[in-house]
Formats: structure tokens, C-alpha cells, sequence
């Protein structure tokens, strides 16, 4: 095996009943690619089996290993630690449930082929690839949330919280380190960080299903990421990602 091209990152938690299925389709899709590639499942202090499914399949597969949070600390210090023990030149994070399935994977690679640092996938560029849409509430509550978006960060993206996105390893490198939000704001933070390093952004429209047993709660959650929308735009004020370059 030569140097390590694609990392795969997979945060999980809690994630017993269906991760087994999520690495077999991982493992097959990647084997099937021919990719010298490793796939980082971090398990984010899971009190159930799941650390010792993703043993049985590092176990197997060479390819696969596990990653440990210190505790249970959220999604995006397990995106953010997996992230940093990759060592591929293309790195991929995608959440456990599958809801992009990890084929769509070509479409981010293909925008960084392109010319993009970073590629994030999207539900709402295009929603007719949706294949199971979200209930009407999730619908008007992530909508809400855009416009906050739009106001307090100045970004214009359809969607930055679809779990799926795709990073230049040197864009992971500058990024990640300066990421500060550990749970579900992280995701328009890295994207933020991205813009303001100077870095080219890609919006993907990808395939997407809604998945009933999502652990995101729509009000304490969004009232969280609505908080962490005004503390990413005063950590930038306080010059914490650094001086932007544009």
C-alpha cells in the first residue's frame, strides 16, 4: 500500500444498530475505488457496543481504524479529531446514518478536482435528489436558521449542515485547527473559517434521505446553533481564525 490519497472520517455515537452496515457499504465503495485509503471511524464515548464493532472491523480490514474521543464531547469535536489523525491528500467526513450515501462522494471529489479547497454537499441546491424529505417542521426551522446564517456569518449557501463535505488536505490542515464550536455548530464554522482563510468553497448538490432516528433535537439544538452562530461571528471579531484574506 503506497501513501494514504482518501481519508474517510465517520463520527459515531451510540451508533450499535446501524454502523455495521454503514462500514460494510463504506468498505465496498472504497475497495471498489482501488484507493490507497484509510477510513476513521471516532467513536465520541459511545455506552454502547459500537466500540466493539469498529474493533471486530479494524480487525479485518487494515484499512479501517478506530479513532477515541476523550468522552462524549459532539459531533464536531469527533469530525475535528478525525480530521487531524488523517492522513490522506483528499479527506471526506460523512455521518454514520448515511444519509448522503457515500457513492455521492464522487460529486464533492470532482468539485475539488475542479479547483475547489472545499466541498460541501448540499440538500437544497437541488431537493428533487432528495429521496426522503424532511418532516415540514425541519423544513421551516432549517430555513429560519439559513436566514440567521445569511445575517450574522454573510453566507449565502443553500445548506451548510448536510453532514457530508470534502476538504484539500491543505484546507484541513489550516481549518480544523482553528475550530472551536464541538457540537452541531461546527459545521457553518469550518465553513466560515474556510472563506475567511481565503480558501474556495463549493456548494455540491448531493442525494440525501431523512433519517427518522436523528439524533438532533429541532429546538434545543437550533436554539444551540443559533448561539453558536453569534459566538463563531464574535470569535471573529476577536480575531480568533486569524485576519481574513478577503
Amino acid at each position: 500500500m503506497g501513501p494514504v490519497t482518501h481519508s474517510i472520517v465517520i463520527p459515531a455515537y451510540n451508533e450499535e444498530i446501524r454502523i455495521e452496515a454503514t462500514l460494510d457499504r463504506v468498505l465496498e465503495y472504497v475497495y471498489a475505488q482501488k484507493w490507497d485509503a484509510e477510513i476513521l471511524v471516532v467513536n465520541d464515548g459511545s455506552r454502547d457496543a459500537t466500540r466493539d464493532i469498529i474493533l471486530r472491523y479494524a480487525a479485518a480490514h487494515p484499512m479501517l481504524r478506530l479513532v477515541d474521543n476523550p468522552g462524549n464531547h459532539g459531533k464536531g469535536f469527533s469530525v475535528r479529531n478525525g480530521v487531524l489523525h488523517s492522513k490522506g491528500e483528499w479527506i471526506v467526513f460523512t455521518d454514520a446514518d448515511m444519509a448522503s450515501p457515500i457513492e455521492e462522494s464522487e460529486k464533492l471529489l470532482a468539485a475539488l478536482e475542479r479547483g475547489a479547497d472545499v466541498a460541501i454537499g448540499s440538500r437544497w441546491l437541488d431537493p428533487s435528489l432528495q429521496t426522503r424529505k424532511q418532516p415540514f417542521y425541519r423544513r421551516i426551522l432549517g430555513r429560519i436558521f439559513n436566514l440567521a446564517l445569511r445575517v450574522i456569518l454573510g453566507m449565502k449557501y443553500r445548506d451548510t449542515q448536510c453532514g457530508f463535505k470534502a476538504f484539500r488536505r491543505t484546507a484541513a490542515q489550516a481549518v480544523f485547527p482553528l475550530q472551536i464550536i464541538e457540537r452541531w455548530g461546527f459545521d457553518p464554522e469550518i465553513v466560515f473559517v474556510a472563506r475567511r482563510l481565503g480558501f474556495r468553497v463549493d456548494e455540491v448538490a448531493v442525494k440525501w434521505a431523512h433519517q427518522e432516528n436523528t439524533k438532533i433535537s429541532p429546538i434545543k439544538d437550533g436554539l444551540r446553533m443559533f448561539t453558536e452562530l453569534l459566538k463563531i461571528r464574535g470569535y471573529a471579531l476577536m480575531g480568533r481564525y486569524g485576519s481574513a484574506k478577503r
